[in-house]
């Protein structure tokens, strides 16, 4: 295996000839950076939410305390997808969820079990949509009102929801409720973003600092982000571990691997298998399957597909905290060890989940994924014009069930 050390990141993989894929790596870096910041790219997740975050930190903090009042402990979030996953990926790294609730499904059933966990006295609900229309969310919303209203015995609840949404009424039904008065005014989810690109939106510091999280931490976590960023868009291999995740990628896909797993050793990690999942699905499309796992437990019903003999579509990567616990060692020096015997295998060895650590981390994931799809589409001669927006950063797909989901109920 090759090793590269990345400050507070560590990444090993299989012997990879870097050299053959500099052209296109080179390329793919080139035209990221050359979208960047332009409306409609779905980019502005690099270099402007970061630093919009830093100027604007005092802003959430001051909202997050109000919201607080001193008399509330606990947040319930409700919403789905990228609305959820980013934020529960990270409260869960840094082990702050005793307090925080998640929630996005439809039917009765899960709103009553979800609802017997809460302390309605204590609770806030942070309602987190860009349209402010996403079906499960506007259920649960307006499920979750019903509950407050019958709990406190009146009909304005306005003070326990607090909405994250387009900043537009026109653009966004939710804004337009909290016009009305039917929610607290609360921050946004920020234009040209993209939700599973969103983990340092209004909607995440927000929730981190009504959780109590310092905001000098928040500040360290935003400037590490940046400062990866600038490293994971240059353009030498050698020195960017981005690329060379994404190169590990892509070689596996040319050598007929289609499926990629990630497994992640910790609890810390429930939620990042979700947010890692959308991440790279909703980008990389059919290219390559990706599924998310958390060790060791998983190696019991997974390991005897993954180690079949006959198992030949595979690949895998394995990310997990560095310790110095000689069980945790010796489960990961031998799976590692009978995983790489079969399939390609890289590993990302994180020396602790410190504010820092994750901002670097969170960066590493999403060039990773850039890269690999538009790497991908390079080799098959599929280039994107520079007036569209990358297939990394769409999901048209998506919208194919919720039309047929419209249909359905007649809308």
């Amino acid at each position: 295996m090759s090793e590269t050390t990345f400050k507070n990141t560590n990444v090993e993989l299989n012997d990879t000839d870097f050299s053959k894929y500099a052209a296109l790596a080179a390329d793919a870096v080139c035209d990221i950076k050359s979208r960047a910041g332009n409306q409609g790219q779905f980019l502005n997740w690099i270099d402007f939410l970061p630093n919009n975050q830093l100027k604007n930190i005092d802003n959430l903090f001051d909202l997050a305390k109000k919201a607080r009042d001193e008399k509330y402990t606990d947040i319930a979030v409700l919403g789905i997808g990228g609305s959820r996953h980013t934020t529960e990926s990270l409260v869960k790294m840094l082990g702050i969820d005793s307090h925080a609730h998640f929630y996005s499904s439809v039917d009765p059933t899960s709103f009553e079990r979800f609802s017997k966990t809460l302390d309605l006295d204590k609770t806030q609900f942070l309602v987190v949509s860009k349209s402010g229309g996403t079906l499960e969310t506007t259920v649960a919303y307006e499920n979750a009102r019903k509950l407050m209203q019958k709990h406190l015995g009146k009909d304005d609840v306005s003070d326990r929801f607090i909405a994250m949404t387009d900043a537009s009424s026109e653009k966004s039904a939710l804004r337009r409720l909290v016009d009305k008065g039917e929610l607290t005014a609360g921050g946004y989810v920020h234009d040209d973003v993209g939700g599973r690109f969103s983990i340092f939106d209004d909607a995440t510091i927000f929730t981190l600092a009504f959780l109590g999280v310092e905001k000098q931490n928040v500040i360290d976590m935003l400037n590490a982000s940046l400062e990866a960023q600038k490293e994971f868009l240059g353009k030498n291999i050698e020195e960017n571990d981005a690329l060379k995740l994404a190169i590990f990628n892509v070689e596996a896909r040319k050598n007929g691997k289609t499926k990629h797993f990630v497994e992640y050793f910790g609890d810390a990690f429930s939620g990042t298998t979700l947010w890692e999942k959308q991440l790279k699905n909703e980008s990389l499309k059919a290219r390559i399957s990706t599924d998310t796992n958390v060790g060791p437990g998983y190696l019991h019903y997974n390991a005897e597909a993954d180690l079949d003999e006959n198992n030949n579509d595979s690949f895998f990567t394995f990310v997990y905290v560095k310790s110095d616990d000689k069980v945790f060692n010796a489960v990961i020096k031998g799976v590692v060890s009978a995983y790489s015997s079969q399939h390609p295998v890289s590993q990302i060895i994180l020396t602790d989940l410190s504010y820092k650590t994750l901002g670097r981390f969170i960066e590493l994931k999403h060039f990773e994924t850039l890269y690999t799809g538009n790497i991908l589409r390079r080799m098959e001669d599929n280039v994107t014009g520079e007036n569209e927006a990358l297939a990394e950063v769409l999901q048209p797909n998506v919208e194919k069930y919720k039309k047929e989901v419209k249909k359905a109920l007649g809308a």
